[in-house]
């Protein structure tokens, strides 16, 4: 199962399960929800809507985003990744 893991891509369905424990309680509630997932090496983005009906979207990014991106607004770091370019 691990190896069909790795050679996906990209990761989508059209609902999550989210399961938390209450804090007071130390009860466990799962919820099936209606909110898209889509998941790459970027990080992952759940899209749904708000209460008056119009489309919303959270972006989660990876780690690995986060680097490039600072790389390309120049808060990289200040040498090159390989030794000698």
């Amino acid at each position: 199962m691990e190896e069909r893991e790795d050679l996906l891509e990209q990761i989508e369905a059209d609902s999550v399960v989210v399961e938390v424990i209450d804090k007071n309680t130390g009860k466990k509630f799962r919820r099936n929800l209606p909110i898209q997932y889509v998941e790459n090496c970027n990080g992952l983005i759940l899209s749904g809507e708000t209460l008056d009906g119009r489309p919303s979207q959270i972006h989660f990014l990876s780690e690995a985003a986060l680097c490039r991106i600072n790389e390309l607004v120049g808060k990289g770091a200040d040498r090159p990744k390989c030794d000698d370019h």
